[in-house]
């Protein structure tokens, strides 16, 4: 991808790392990053990436949605059902293609995160905030609900009740106070974030890489299904992982008192 482009991507060593590349806008939602965000995923999908992290440019992962947008739309005369379809092609589209990307995804919040910001945070798998970070579901601010997947993804971090205090509220809550909801995974120093997160992403990206694949869609749908169902699952996912590369590896690390070795395969 070229500088110039809304979203920037650069693969290194296993890890994608794809950064939403508008500081001057705040990295807002716009349609330009939506579209960009969706671009780099299929990207990543086609190369031998074995994660990806998200970011945000100039110290702001992201300040939610385009506000100007939403000027443009109060001035003009867009019909309600075109706007639906605006939501759905700029922020529906890249939220759920995030969320169900195959690969474990992280997200690095060194910044706000607000609104559609904070629904792209934890629409990763994992999240790594530094103290300088802050997260809000404050679409009430701009006198609208929920959107960008909030309603599915907020209670199963926290819970429906605290979901619910979140978004009434509106309030921005600080990093430590994130991870004690269980919005974030770890909060880190601002001076070593970036190599405690790299150390963090380098361990999932050095893992076996099929049987994280599995494991990601199998912790994905347990919510949904009944034990018989999961077991079922795990099985079939288990005897894939069985044919793997990584799991003789794995296997014979074990034996041999040593750390594995895993290539992805």
């Amino acid at each position: 991808m070229n500088d110039d482009e809304a979203v920037l991507l650069e693969i290194d060593d296993g890890v994608a790392t794809i950064t939403l590349d508008r500081p001057d806008e705040r990295n807002a939602l716009s349609r330009a990053v939506a579209d960009g965000l969706r671009d780099a995923l299929d990207e990543v999908d086609g190369s031998d990436a074995r994660c990806v992290v998200l970011e945000g440019a100039g110290g702001t992962f992201s300040a939610g949605g385009d506000i100007e947008a939403m000027v443009e739309g109060i001035k003009g005369d867009m019909p309600v059902e075109e706007r639906v379809r605006v939501v759905e092609r700029a922020y529906n589209r890249t939220i759920q293609r995030l969320a169900e990307f195959p690969l474990p995804t992280v997200a690095l919040v060194d910044g706000p995160a607000i609104g559609a910001g904070a629904s792209l945070a934890i629409a990763c798998d994992l999240q790594l905030a530094s103290e300088r970070a802050s997260i809000g579901f404050s679409f009430r601010a701009v006198g609208l609900s929920v959107d960008s997947g909030t309603s599915y993804l907020l209670p199963r971090l926290v819970g429906e009740n605290v979901a619910k205090e979140l978004v009434f509220t509106g309030e921005i809550v600080d990093a430590e106070r994130a991870a004690e909801l269980g919005l974030v995974n770890h909060v880190y120093p601002a001076e070593e974030f970036d190599e405690r997160a790299a150390e963090l992403v380098d361990e999932v990206a050095s893992g076996p890489t099929v049987a994280l694949r599995h494991a990601k869609r199998l912790l994905g749908r347990g919510l949904e299904q009944s034990l018989s169902a999961a077991l079922a699952d795990e099985a079939a996912a288990q005897a894939s992982a069985f044919d793997t590369a990584d799991h003789v590896e794995g296997v014979e690390a074990f034996f041999e008192g040593r750390e594995p070795e895993f290539e992805g395969r």
